[in-house]
């Protein structure tokens, strides 16, 4: 693709997910920035990533043989990396902490520019240790390395981009360094250098949750050095106060967007009453085909031949990486059920163990095996709960429930293939997205969710997955949605599963079909140029090839319904 007529993207987020050996990610914002740089390069798309070299990465999390979770932080080298012979300085609570600048592009994605504080003589070279480390303190300083550092890496490079793009709230101090720089160098006041660096600026807002959205006081922000030359009074026009990052970063972008057309919905519901807030439209997360799709279930689904052949080869590796990680063996010939997601109550990881006289008589007679993992942030004692009292039911039940400890790309790869089928049970609207499940269609295992984030634009009930409940709300949702898991399980999948080899190697195709363009990381990155980092009139000229007609069969989900009233 020409990169003539296309501008120039640096792409900031806090995580990156490109390897599991390259540990600088705890979870699905990672593992989507990764792909989206990846995925760029395939392209040629002009796009770079900025981010943290984190040398301890995010956790390596394990039981102890009292039950115990264990955290712990080994140190990671990454001698692979470039050295760009640059060095960057961020003043944080009145000292310089200086950052040096590597590059990645190990793992075929576009140029990667990491900045890392682990420096001799440096005041603070634990600040880029852990991702999402400590408190609120060193979340600031890691936020402002990011954002201030990132915008003075690129310049110190002599890289300057048309857009910068924030995914998450977590770069947006890099938007008061870009009125800062035009303030300073430009003799702008504040009011022109914020129009202007709005006209640079796109944000994409990712969690539902008004608790996961990130919000710190001015005090604090003033002591770290976030106000970075801005006085107290304009860094609340452009946060309120107290601070908030989402609603800085809705005010310092021109447009900004959400991760699938439903919350897209709650998005704009959540922060209709921000004013000032930039547009925010959806644009559906994608994955990374090269990364996630079994090639082997890619050329026979291409060919039109056999998939159930390949799926039992990945089901088969699976079951013998789970023999040895944990000394368990299961049966390729049972109906196995994944999950694997951060542990988060709204992901309700344990909703299928409700009802014990339901689910424990399937375990027991051989009709059913499941397979979980995730991890918790290691503060969250509510996350280490779920994944304690999943670990728990393994041992009930040893041969047919499995907890795969320190969950990471690998097992996700794993997993996302050679399950039969995959469960997804948030309480709705909070996913904003859930791309593990993309991965898993890729590869014809069959959806099983809740009718939220991504899934009900490709849902096609009994066709290519099944959907859990109706998408509406009941008074207890967690009893509602069980028994629609139960009942689907039990006159739907199971069935199937035992009766009809046929229909099931049937659904796996309509999967794959459904999902490998539409949800494919390369259709989102497209759709990023189209209607994010271009101006319409820019876009309405560019010539983007058409999608070949094998990628997109089938049309969007008639759900439309479902999003009435959000």
């Amino acid at each position: 693709m020409s990169d003539k007529k296309l501008p120039q993207v640096a792409y900031f987020c806090m995580e990156f997910g490109l390897h599991e050996d390259f540990r600088i990610y705890s979870g699905g914002l990672g593992i989507l920035a990764g792909d989206i740089l990846k995925a760029a390069k395939d392209g040629g798309y002009p796009l770079i990533g900025v981010g943290i070299l984190w040398r301890q990465g995010y956790t390596t999390q394990v039981f102890r043989e009292d039950g115990r979770i264990y955290d712990c932080y080994p140190e990671y080298r990454y001698d692979f990396l470039q050295d760009t012979g640059v060095v960057v300085g961020v003043k944080i609570r009145g000292r310089w902490v200086h950052c040096k600048v590597w590059k990645c592009s190990q793992y075929d994605n576009v140029d990667l520019y990491l900045l890392d504080a682990n420096l001799p003589g440096n005041c603070d070279p634990l600040v880029t240790g852990q991702l999402y480390g400590w408190f609120s303190e060193e979340r600031i300083a890691q936020e402002m390395i990011l954002g201030i550092g990132g915008v003075r890496a690129l310049r110190t490079l002599g890289i300057y981009p048309d857009v910068y793009h924030f995914n998450d709230s977590h770069p947006v101090i890099a938007g008061v360094e870009l009125i800062r720089l035009k303030m300073d160098d430009e003799g702008m006041d504040f009011e022109e250098a914020w129009r202007r660096t709005r006209q640079e600026i796109v944000f994409t807002t990712h969690t539902p949750i008004m608790a996961g959205n990130e919000v710190h006081g001015h005090d604090l922000l003033q002591y770290m050095g976030a106000y970075n030359g801005l006085t107290h009074e304009q860094l609340v026009r452009i946060g309120g106060d107290p601070f908030s990052m989402t609603v800085a970063g809705l005010r310092l972008s021109r447009k900004a967007n959400a991760v699938a057309e439903l919350h897209g919905h709650t998005a704009r519901d959540m922060w209709r009453g921000v004013e000032g807030a930039s547009e925010i439209i959806a644009i559906t997360n994608g994955v990374h085909n090269g990364t996630w799709q079994d090639p082997r279930l890619a050329r026979a689904y291409a060919a039109g031949s056999d998939l159930w052949g390949p799926h039992q080869a990945a089901k088969r590796e699976m079951i013998a990486e789970i023999e040895r990680r944990n000394g368990v063996k299961l049966d390729e010939n049972v109906l196995t059920i994944g999950f694997a997601r951060r542990a988060a109550p709204y992901k309700r990881g344990d909703l299928i163990f409700r009802r014990p006289e339901v689910i424990e008589p399937l375990l027991r007679d051989g009709k059913l095996q499941l397979i979980f993992s995730g991890k918790a942030h290691p503060n969250d004692l509510t996350g280490k709960g779920i994944i304690t009292r999943l670990y728990e039911m393994a041992k009930r039940f040893p041969e047919r429930v499995v907890f795969l400890q320190n969950y990471d790309m690998k097992i996700g790869k794993l997993l996302t293939r050679g399950c039969d089928v995959w469960l997804n049970n948030p309480v709705r609207p909070m996913e904003a997205s859930g791309t593990s499940g993309m991965k898993a269609a890729m590869n014809g295992v069959l959806n099983f969710s809740v009718l939220d984030g991504w899934w009900p634009e490709g849902c096609r009930h009994g066709v290519n997955g099944w959907q859990i409940g109706d998408g509406h709300y009941h008074h207890d949702q967690d009893q509602a949605d069980a028994d629609a898991l139960y009942y689907v399980l039990g006159n739907d999948i199971l069935p199937l599963y035992y009766g009809n080899r046929a229909k099931w190697t049937e659904m796996m195709r309509a999967s794959i079909t459904m999902s490998q363009w539409q949800f494919s990381a390369a259709r989102m990155v497209r759709e990023y140029y189209h209607r994010l980092y271009l101006t319409d009139a820019a876009a309405a000229e560019y010539p983007f090839p058409e999608v070949p007609a094998y990628l997109r069969e089938l049309p969007n989900c008639p759900n439309d319904g479902l999003y009435a009233g959000m």
